[in-house]
């Protein structure tokens, strides 16, 4: 069963760097968002199951492998912003991020990740990548894919996430057939403080598939 490792906006496939050394075995490959260098989305054939962190939720729900037999949701959403009467970040956050994105990307993501509690990847930023999945954020909404979405869901969250609010995580995936969830006393870098939990999450939705 391969797996695929899908990052979110602001970080590049070395997320994944700690809970990969926790899989020696596994057959798996890594999508690249491009934002500090070059792009890279797999094509997957066969059976696989899918990683995602924070916004790579969305951007598997809108392109998942054709034979995806289920997705560990780290940090992850199916809609970011505010709306439809759901809980979601505010559009005047996401609108001011976009206004200062042209001018001073590096300032952007450094407040960004400072926030988090991360560093900021190695590479110069690609302002058009991250201008594209930022506005994604904005106005995509990929809820109708996850009620599409013909495999188990677990969700993996934690409490103290300075991103996704108590509300926002409660609403994420809710119309998903098959959805697990379980939130820690963590924040939005589970990859990076809790891999090894996230690799035991990963071996049991191996096993359940």
């Amino acid at each position: 069963m391969k797996l695929l490792f899908v990052h979110g906006w602001g970080f590049d496939a070395s997320l994944w760097d700690a809970v990969i050394a926790c899989l020696p075995d596994a057959d798996l490959v890594r999508a690249d968002r491009g934002y500090f260098g070059g792009a890279a989305w797999p094509t997957v054939e066969g059976p696989c199951l899918a990683v995602t962190h924070s916004f790579g939720s969305m951007a598997l729900l809108a392109d998942p492998p054709a034979d995806c037999r289920g997705l560990l949701a780290i940090n992850g959403f199916d809609r970011f912003a505010e709306g439809e009467g759901k809980a979601g970040v505010p559009l005047r956050v996401i609108d001011r991020m976009l206004a200062r994105l042209e001018g001073d990307p590096a300032t952007v993501l450094r407040d960004f990740h400072a926030r988090l509690g991360s560093d900021v990847p190695q590479g110069k930023p690609d302002t058009a990548r991250l201008r594209q999945d930022l506005t994604a954020l904005r106005s995509d909404n990929q809820r109708e894919a996850t009620a599409n979405f013909a495999a188990p869901i677990i969700a993996l969250d934690g409490a103290d996430d300075p991103l996704l609010s108590a509300a926002m995580r409660a609403g994420q995936f809710a119309d998903a057939a098959d959805l697990q969830r379980e939130t820690l006393d963590a924040g939005h870098l589970l990859p990076l403080t809790h891999p090894e939990l996230c690799a035991a999450w990963i071996e049991r939705l191996r096993v359940a598939a």
